[in-house]
């Protein structure tokens, strides 16, 4: 999470969420009670019907492209992998409101003096001390503006939820909130409503009421809603992580057609031990059929792809985690957020393109950044098939400065050489 603070306010931004089995099972059942399979179901069904006579001629290939995941699912999937909190390897800053205000941050959570039932709850949770982010933010969430303790009741749910409850049902007087959190900005910008409904919400708050804003991401979009609601904030933030290349070792091999690449990618895999990889396709027919090709082969494979339910993917993503899979073939809805220690080559099946067929060097970027993980060398293969494609990867080499060496797959002791 990220955080901002008014006079009364914060920001928070970052990164650190965490979950437990228990928080798992409460993921499921809010999966059902929402009807999120449902909503998916019928996302993909209208994208299929909404397929012209020429996609199907042209062999549904618009249709076929994963794009990647929306926030909201990708914050979701988060919540149902991560079983402990994400410890991120860069620093916190703290910008506040007033530079000489004394800056509180606890260690643990007795330090924040809770109440006995609610220390226990949170570490029956599974959570045995605060994050870095929780180091600095807690203390000040829970500095109440009048000094005195805060016990009051807890109200959560939707911006339209609320707002019904606030005005439509007189159910919460708004007078008496002292304390208004919005949690997930990124995402309720990202939603269609949210925006309007949040903002009606924040203008009816007592001005005296503590406004805490949390986010994974602070661009522009974010930033700009953040300002609205908590216009002088104090800030505690994650130092933006910076993907490297430097630990990654780029290559590139030219092929004719999907059969050589597959060749290919037997070769390399013939030619060095791989403890586990990530293989990322343009379309779902292509990592179905590339799958079937690697099981076929004696390989525990893994697909992941736009058109399963956000429950399915977190189950699979996770049982590569355990190692019962070694290869995860997936398109780009795996592109980012999924980090796998044991990751030690990404292939390129197919290079990233926008849906303008231009090269999306951001996709790459995070493709081959799930290798080279935690400190360690990672490897990044990329499958090249005629002029246009060798194109597109001149362009991403120009891009971020940096050679990718052409590899000869039918020469195995040069590809035994890219491993050490």
């Amino acid at each position: 999470m990220n955080g901002f603070e008014k006079s009364h306010g914060n920001w928070v931004l970052g990164s650190e969420r965490g979950s437990t089995g228990e928080l798992h099972n409460k993921c499921r059942k809010i999966l059902g009670s929402l009807k999120i399979q449902d909503k998916l179901h019928k996302l993909s069904t209208s994208r299929q019907a909404g397929a012209s006579e020429q996609d199907n001629q042209d062999g549904d290939r618009e249709a076929d492209e994963d794009g990647g995941t929306d926030l909201a699912t990708q914050s979701l999937l988060n919540k149902l992998i991560r079983k402990t909190l994400f410890e991120p390897s860069h620093s916190v800053e703290v910008l506040q409101k007033d530079p000489s205000s004394p800056l509180y941050s606890v260690k643990s959570f007795e330090e924040l003096r809770l109440k006995g039932p609610l220390l226990q709850g949170v570490y029956s949770m599974g959570f045995n001390r605060p994050s870095k982010i929780q180091e600095a933010a807690l203390p000040m969430m829970l500095a109440d503006p009048r000094g005195s303790q805060v016990e009051e009741q807890i109200v959560i749910g939707t911006p339209g939820t609320v707002l019904d409850w606030c005005f439509k049902l007189g159910q919460v007087d708004v007078k008496k909130i002292r304390v208004f959190v919005l949690d997930e900005a990124d995402v309720m910008i990202a939603t269609q409503g949210y925006l309007d409904q949040s903002y009606r919400i924040h203008r009816m708050l007592p001005k005296d009421c503590q406004m805490l804003l949390f986010s994974a991401t602070f661009e522009d979009p974010v930033l700009r809603f953040a300002k609205k609601i908590v216009p002088e904030p104090n800030v505690i933030k994650l130092r933006r992580e910076q993907l490297t290349l430097d630990n990654i070792k780029q290559y590139f091999v030219m092929c004719n057609q999907k059969e050589d690449k597959y060749q290919a990618l037997t070769n390399i895999y013939t030619a060095i031990t791989i403890a586990q990889a990530i293989i990322f396709c343009q379309t779902r027919r292509t990592a179905q059929w590339l799958s079937i090709k690697l099981t076929h082969d004696g390989h525990r494979v893994a697909l992941l792809t736009g058109d399963l339910m956000v429950e399915q993917r977190a189950s699979i993503i996770q049982r590569f985690r355990d190692g019962k899979e070694k290869v995860l073939v997936t398109t780009n809805v795996c592109a980012r957020g999924i980090d796998v220690e044991q990751v030690s080559i990404v292939v390129n099946f197919d290079l990233p393109l926008t849906h303008d067929k231009e090269p999306d060097c951001e996709t790459y970027l995070h493709r081959i950044g799930r290798t080279g993980r935690f400190g360690k060398q990672g490897l990044a293969v990329n499958m090249v098939d005629g002029c246009k494609s060798l194109d597109i990867l001149h362009r991403i080499q120009d891009h971020f400065n940096r050679k990718i060496q052409q590899l000869d797959s039918k020469d195995l002791e040069q590809i035994e050489r890219i491993a050490y």
